[in-house]
């Protein structure tokens, strides 16, 4: 398996936030688009911004999801990464932000 990588990410508003978070995991987690190639199960270290915010937050979790560069359709390369076991500060930071609108129909990076 692939080393260890490190990816940023900077959300600038709460509508890219809903399109990126994976609720769905057990830990929650994001999409981060991405041309560059992983593989399941890598682990990534992530700095991520937050609407509104400057502080730049660690996360380490490992790849669940992956639209390869020339994926088909609407969807845009990168990876899912789900967050890691101490990591759920980050995740009740996101879904504080997106309070009200988890179960929205909104489209998602992923499914």
């Amino acid at each position: 398996m692939a080393g260890k990588k490190a990816l940023s990410l900077t959300i600038k508003d709460t509508q890219t936030l809903l399109s990126a978070y994976m609720p769905m995991l057990e830990r929650g987690g994001l999409f981060v688009p991405t041309k560059e190639r992983y593989t399941l199960g890598q682990e990534i270290f992530l700095l991520l911004t937050l609407p509104g915010e400057s502080e730049r937050l660690p996360v380490t979790g490992h790849v669940v999801w992956m639209s390869p560069p020339g994926v088909g359709g609407r969807r845009i390369p990168g990876v899912g990464i789900h967050f890691g076991n101490d990591d759920q500060a980050v995740r009740d930071r996101i879904e504080s932000l997106l309070a009200g609108k988890l179960n929205s129909d909104s489209p998602t990076y992923t499914l």
